[in-house]
């Protein structure tokens, strides 16, 4: 449940609404110009996603009003997820021609075979752009703590900028101790949360570019003055053509994320034939095929959300 706070209404009004309203409460009134937030499940016709899920949540960005939410108040881990924030707090804090030299700490030989990495080496220098496309698209840790470093100097640092900003966003059940989303037993969000957070990154242009994009093509200049290029691609099934595309609305972008211990998850800003706005959220599936058809079940509810 998700305190309410600061209403200029009174505690009988915010009573009087939590009593009648239960299921969706506009924060237009209760809380936030344009913002909702449900304080318990809301149940959409003809979506119950699949058992193993740990959140899911469909929000109209427009109307400010939750179309469905399942658990999405529940501490959940958030894995690559938490790169969404990793890039609108370095979107606040630098600029996209910056140029970035790679530290050893942020070279992709210092992951484990497993983590994703975009292929960056100590002494490695590129733009910010590049550093973010590289974060958003293909989901690069050793992006993520390049752009960490050169903000904060470190991590840990930015780390507080990234709760900070999750704080001023009302995202109170966020704390992150890393800028890729590595599993951390103190490394957690909530949907609800995460919906927060991705709905102030929409607001920013350059974002909005970077998980629209389809590729993007890095010039690297190594520690040893040679010129190399690397092109990143997106790790969503669903711009890859792994995954059939839903016929609800049309899918603008968004981010993926996967550890063992968070799941499967995936964050998405979808319009429908009207020009409405939606984010949808899964979180937590067991697998990635679930993770897309349940999903694309979500999304293609929209319609039925008028």
């Amino acid at each position: 449940m998700v305190a309410i706070t600061g209403c200029s209404r009174g505690n009988a009004a915010t009573t009087y609404e939590i009593e009648n309203y239960n299921k969706n409460l506009y924060q237009s009134s209760l809380f936030a110009e344009h913002l909702c937030v449900a304080s318990e499940d809301v149940e959409i016709a003809g979506f119950t996603g699949n058992s193993s899920l740990h959140a899911a949540g469909l929000f109209n960005v427009d109307s400010g009003e939750v179309a469905y939410a399942y658990h999405i108040h529940d501490r959940i881990y958030p894995a690559s997820t938490t790169k969404i924030l990793t890039a609108l707090v370095a979107l606040k804090n630098s600029n996209l021609e910056d140029i970035v030299t790679v530290s050893s700490t942020a070279a992709a030989s210092s992951f484990g075979i497993e983590d994703q990495v975009c292929g960056l080496q100590e002494g490695d220098q590129l733009t910010m752009e590049a550093l973010l496309y590289g974060l958003l698209l293909y989901s690069g840790n050793d992006n993520a703590v390049a752009i960490a470093e050169y903000i904060s100097g470190s991590t840990e640092e930015f780390s507080e900028l990234m709760n900070q900003q999750a704080a001023e966003l009302m995202a109170t059940n966020t704390h992150f101790t890393s800028p890729n989303g590595l599993h951390d037993d103190d490394h957690y969000t909530t949907a609800y949360d995460m919906y927060l957070i991705f709905n102030e990154c929409i607001k920013n242009q350059e974002f909005m570019t970077i998980i629209g994009a389809d590729q993007y093509t890095a010039d690297i200049t190594g520690a040893d003055g040679s010129v190399r290029q690397i092109t990143w691609e997106p790790t969503s099934y669903y711009a890859r053509g792994l995954a059939s595309l839903p016929e609800g609305a049309a899918i603008i972008g968004g981010k993926t994320g996967y550890t063992g211990e968070a799941g499967n998850c995936l964050i998405l800003l979808d319009k429908d034939d009207a020009g409405s706005s939606y984010i949808s959220i899964v979180m937590g599936a067991e697998t990635k095929t679930q993770l897309y058809e349940d999903m694309t079940a979500l999304i293609n509810q929209i319609p039925n959300t008028k």
